[in-house]
């Protein structure tokens, strides 16, 4: 019988999961889907914003596929020196990688280390209850904040800084973020791209949300906007684009509401600096730019400083070299041909990648299907080649005998209900368990 392990629980491992056990080439597979974490889902439990409850809900999908009878979920395994890749191919008939990209992209500038900078994916991470997150008193004594990027993380993160109670307490935010967050003076959030409106990369539902923000204005300068070639007549620009081009228009011709919050959007400056004072973060001086008729753009040689207590950079993700697995460090990528890993540039029997840390963080989340069947259907056409090998048991025994403790579904389930029990004695909905031990202890019963 083929027992093939996924690592990775978030939707490329599950995609590849489920492309696995439901093809009709190879009957009565099995699929271990093994995470690091006790917790499945990914980034859709640790990376979805907690007021993003429609997008959140996509683990119903994922759940159904982790409750196949034909899949296992293990949580609280890693691979690395208890369990190096070589041992892990000796438990199963092949490996497929769907690790992500966890690690934040830098922007390279002087400062950027200064306490109250942080990448975006740390704020997250600790709004969000990942374990591996810390309070990093990330608002306090911030009146004022900037927000490196564009994008849709850049986004979500400027919307979380001017949330108050009302919003946030019937998500499953952990009690700490919320209370610390619903506390917090900032008055002021600075959304900064270096490129204009025509290329920025938030999504128009994402952006019409800044608007409707209790107490909060959403401040535009019309004669930034022009500066793009493109928002006078943006009728060449796909539809998505033209959305978005007629929301900030609309925003920068509004009469100021004199409301208790303002988030800025800002376009063509380019960051050169986080500047500090008293070995704090202090403020960005940033380089106005101009757009190039390449889509590049230029310093000009104007600089303008904006100050703030907290700088949240949002330029993207990285991956980081599997434990174990050749790495592409110009790329942040595992090399592979069609989802098949390569090694010295040739195909590693049975081991595989799909996901970001196989074509890079690019996409949304349902890309992830289309490069999980690729992967897949490389796999499949390797499975008569593969099954040749005879394996010592059950996998579980070899991960039990690396003095691993995984987690099974039953522990997850057990996990759930501790977070609704939680959320019942704080008077609020389901909230997250934020830490290791908490998460372990509700799995295992202690």
């Amino acid at each position: 019988m083929p027992h093939f392990a996924v690592v990775g629980s978030g939707p490329s491992g599950v995609y590849t999961a489920q492309s696995l056990v439901r093809q009709d080439l190879v009957p009565d597979v099995r699929v271990d889907v093994l995470d690091r974490l006790p917790c499945p889902y990914g980034l859709v439990r640790y990376g979805v914003a907690p007021d993003h409850e429609k997008i959140k809900s996509l683990q119903n999908n994922l759940r159904s596929v982790l409750e196949d009878e034909h899949v296992r979920f293990l949580g609280g395994v890693e691979v690395g020196p208890a369990l190096p890749p070589e041992r892990l191919l000796e438990l199963y008939h092949g490996v497929v990688y769907c690790v992500g990209a966890a690690s934040a992209r830098r922007i390279g500038v002087p400062g950027e280390d200064l306490p109250g900078s942080w990448s975006a994916t740390d704020f997250v991470a600790w709004y969000s209850a990942h374990p591996d997150a810390w309070d990093s008193g990330f608002v306090r004594d911030v009146r004022a904040a900037v927000t490196i990027g564009v994008g849709n993380v850049a986004v979500d993160v400027t919307r979380m800084l001017a949330r108050g109670l009302a919003e946030l307490a019937p998500t499953d935010m952990p009690q700490e973020p919320l209370r610390v967050l619903a506390a917090s003076e900032v008055r002021d959030v600075f959304m900064v791209g270096r490129r204009g409106p025509s290329q920025a990369r938030f999504t128009t539902k994402e952006l019409r949300e800044l608007g409707t923000l209790p107490d909060t204005e959403v401040v535009v300068d019309e004669r930034e906007l022009a500066l793009d070639p493109a928002f006078a007549d943006p009728s060449a620009l796909p539809a998505a684009v033209r959305r978005n081009i007629e929301v900030l228009r609309e925003w920068a011709a509004r009469p100021s509401p004199g409301a208790g919050r303002r988030i800025h959007l800002r376009f063509f400056l380019r960051p050169e600096e986080i500047t500090g004072r008293d070995g704090r973060v202090a403020g960005v001086r940033f380089e106005r730019t101009r757009p190039e008729e390449d889509g590049t753009v230029r310093g000009t040689g104007t600089y303008e400083e904006i100050a703030a207590q907290l700088v949240l950079r949002s330029v993207g993700y990285r991956g980081m070299p599997p434990d174990g697995l050749p790495f592409d460090p110009v790329r942040g990528t595992v090399p592979h041909a069609e989802g098949r890993v390569l090694r010295g540039g040739r195909p590693a029997p049975g081991e595989y990648v799909a996901g970001w840390i196989k074509r890079g963080p690019t996409g949304v989340i349902g890309t992830n299907r289309p490069c999980a069947k690729e992967t897949v259907t490389s796999l499949l056409a390797d499975v008569p080649a593969l099954v040749r090998r005879t394996l010592p048991g059950d996998p579980l025994d070899g991960l039990l005998a690396a003095g691993l403790h995984p987690v099974d579904w039953a522990g997850w389930q057990a996990i759930e209900r501790a977070e609704t029990d939680l959320g019942r004695a704080l008077g609020r909905g389901t909230v997250k368990i934020p830490d290791w031990s908490g998460l372990l202890n509700a799995a295992h019963g202690t």
